[in-house]
């Protein structure tokens, strides 16, 4: 098992309760960062159990949903939806799609 992915559950639950708070404005924005939380996490377990070429295609829709999740978070801020997101979870961000970033660019 990568040791990303306890990263990435505990990303997820952070990133769900700054869903939560942008619920209260936007309940499309927050639903489609829920749908991104949950795709970096199943695709990265989805990753983990594939062979070559499956595992990097996993690991880049993983990569791609992590940025998402992140500019959903951008958006919800630039529309004040939310005024401040822990720094903690930013930096796990940060983590996660250096991380996965890592997985799919070296092999290239």
């Amino acid at each position: 098992m990568l040791r990303i992915y306890n990263v990435v559950l505990e990303m997820a639950a952070d990133a769900a309760t700054v869903a939560e708070r942008i619920e209260r404005r936007d309940r499309d924005l927050a639903r489609q960062m829920r749908r991104a939380i949950a795709s970096v996490a199943l695709n990265t377990a989805e990753g983990m159990a594939n062979t070559a070429g499956h595992k990097r295609q996993r690991y880049q829709t993983a990569l791609g949903s992590a940025r998402e999740v992140l500019a959903c978070i951008e958006v919800a801020k630039a529309m004040r939806y939310v005024n401040d997101v822990d720094r903690a979870l930013l930096d796990r961000m940060d983590h996660v799609i250096g991380t996965l970033a890592r997985l799919v660019y070296s092999r290239a």
